[in-house]
């Protein structure tokens, strides 16, 4: 387990930053010598320059004092910034990574995407950046200034160790009675913006049929719940912070006494008094600086959590040997395919080939699995059993950057990016325009984009926000015909067109097939799939029937012939029961025509 924990990038990018994290603890331990200094020099000014009465002394002490402060605060400014680059490197590193496990999360996995990932990255940096962290590497050199104490007298040593005891025990109690309040907080807290997100998504029908107070009131709920964790874990936390405060400045007022005590004894000099409450004063500094920045290192460590469990779930791709372009032959072995998450099977069995440049249709009733076997296919769901294969080779072992470029996808639910409509086009890379352009020739529409205010350049917002939905799939059709694509897959393609913009699918269906391109269709409109070359009818995950186009039509049509009899003497019987006439005859001639041109 811990060689598996070792191996993940967080772990890596830690240890890249070893050497940095080397240095702040190199110059902390002469930050840490050099706080000695105010004691050391109130120590001389009381036993050697008061008894003496030596200014020459007094000025030689104060010059060297500032100094040594002097240098202090330039080692204080040198290892913030050593955090603070700590932090910058370690968010470098990082971001693409956790970006591209955050993408594969989104498509092996249920739920609403969520960005927190980039969140816990900030807050990692931000605690590694910050003076919190250097709490832990003062810490260390509490045992110093305790030793110096025992120096000057035991009793000194022992009152202050006992003190700094005190101190660390509340910082466990706080830890113990905080932590899970303050886990529980931070996972509410991300449940009830993750909840946030995908009501905006929906705004629109929200507004339109008046849900939002019913939405309003489950994020509400999340975010009370949210708001009493913290504020449970934030009383105890302060009510320990607060004691802890009263007992340090009470610790530092006492042992004045407890020194003046000894002086009175003639057991020490009044300079070891003014000095060893100073140095107290230093050794419980780090400790009440941990207890300050407790709740800061609880939201750090639930960060790394969560970014230590995201990066060993989600292992980094490791791109295989290139392969040669494809040219667009499909096989399907045996597969079966459920959702991300899911183990009941939405497809089951399925056994198919399809040689480069063929059109397949694929028909059937809603949740017969034909998306489920579009995203086989494209490698976007991995499947339980079998294999999916691009020319040969499966296709989750392409390289995505390279055989990318030869796929072209359509979904059901259109998404564009917040860019340009060149950029949406271009699918996000170096804009090609003579290619830009050809792509919307091809899905037919370049008179539709060169209309818009910006043309090419027209800004979007993201998921297409200002464009129609018919609008949006012809702009989605151009850029899965983008470039020179050899694979090309189109969910419900027509769904949102009109008369011209499905005249404009079927152009583009026409050049592909004159291409040599292998096209799936899947769509519940006959219309669009007149140039198929082979129709597959699918029920309950499985393929029911396959052929030539003509072939299935024909069957499909034999088979519902006898229901449209059987409809029509139906009405028949129920025209004449209800108006005297012949089974027949009349409206129930006029029914059977209805459903004729219903079934065609």
């Amino acid at each position: 387990m811990a060689s598996k924990r070792d191996s993940t990038d967080l772990q890596h990018a830690l240890g890249t930053c070893r050497g940095a994290f080397a240095s702040v603890g190199f110059f902390s331990l002469f930050v840490n010598l050099l706080m000695l200094v105010p004691a050391i020099y109130m120590l001389q000014v009381y036993d050697r320059v008061l008894s003496t009465r030596s200014s020459e002394t007094l000025l030689m002490l104060t010059l060297v004092v500032v100094f040594l402060f002097t240098v202090m605060g330039l080692l204080e400014l040198v290892r913030s910034r050593i955090l603070v680059r700590i932090g910058n490197r370690l968010d470098l590193l990082l971001n693409e990574r956790i970006f591209r496990s955050m993408f594969r999360r989104s498509l092996l996995s249920e739920g609403t995407p969520s960005s927190q990932p980039i969140d816990d990255l900030s807050t990692l940096r931000q605690f590694l950046a910050g003076n919190g962290l250097l709490a832990f590497f003062d810490a260390p050199w509490v045992p110093v200034y305790l030793g110096v104490l025992f120096l000057f007298h035991p009793w000194l040593g022992i009152f202050a160790t006992t003190a700094a005891l005190v101190l660390l025990a509340l910082a466990l109690v706080g830890e113990k009675v905080t932590k899970p309040l303050l886990s529980s907080a931070q996972r509410e807290q991300i449940k009830a913006r993750e909840l946030a997100t995908s009501n905006l998504r929906n705004a629109e029908v929200s507004h339109a049929m008046g849900m939002l107070p019913g939405i309003m009131g489950r994020w509400s709920r999340r975010r009370h719940h949210f708001l009493a964790e913290q504020s449970r874990a934030n009383d105890r936390g302060e009510a320990l912070g607060s004691v802890s405060r009263t007992l340090r400045l009470l610790a530092q007022s006492l042992i004045l006494g407890l020194g003046a005590w000894l002086v009175l004894r003639a057991e020490m000099t009044p300079g070891m008094l003014i000095a060893g409450a100073i140095i107290m004063g230093r050794a419980l500094a780090p400790i009440d600086r941990l207890i300050g920045t407790w709740k800061g290192f609880v939201s750090a460590r639930g960060a790394y959590g969560r970014l230590d469990e995201l990066l060993t779930k989600i292992p980094a791709e490791e791109n295989g040997m290139s392969l040669p372009p494809p040219k667009g032959d499909v096989r399907v072995e045996d597969v079966s395919a459920a959702p991300p998450g899911g183990q009941v099977p939405t497809l089951r069995g399925i056994q198919l080939a399809v040689p480069a440049g063929q059109h397949v249709g694929i028909i059937g009733p809603s949740a017969a699995g034909k998306s489920t076997l579009a995203r086989v296919l494209l490698g976007i769901w991995p499947p339980l059993t079998g294999t999916a294969r691009l020319d040969g080779a499966d296709i989750n072992l392409w390289n995505r950057e390279e055989v990318g470029p030869f796929i072209g996808y359509l979904p059901q639910d259109i998404e564009l990016f917040e860019g340009t409509i060149a950029e949406n086009i271009a699918r996000f890379g170096e804009v090609d325009s003579d290619k830009v352009v050809a792509a919307a020739r091809k899905a037919g529409v370049h008179e539709m984009v060169l209309s818009m205010p910006g043309g090419y350049d027209t800004p979007i917002g993201a998921g297409g926000v200002g464009l129609s939905g018919g609008q949006r799939q012809r702009i989605a059709l151009a850029r899965a015909l983008y470039g020179d694509p050899v694979l090309v897959v189109l969910d419900e393609p027509n769904a949102s067109l009109d008369d011209r913009g499905e005249h404009a699918l079927r152009a583009a269906m026409v050049a592909l097939k004159r291409e040599g391109v292998t096209l799936f269709v899947i769509s519940h409109r006959v219309s669009v799939l007149k140039g198929m070359d082979t129709l597959l009818l699918m029920r309950d995950g499985q393929i029911h029937m396959s052929g030539p186009r003509d072939e299935v039509m024909a069957h499909l049509a034999s088979q519902s012939a006898p229901r449209k009899v059987a409809g029509q003497a139906a009405r028949g019987r129920m025209v004449a029961v209800a108006g005297g006439q012949h089974p027949g005859t009349g409206s129930g001639a006029t029914g059977g025509q209805r459903d004729a041109a219903d079934e065609q």
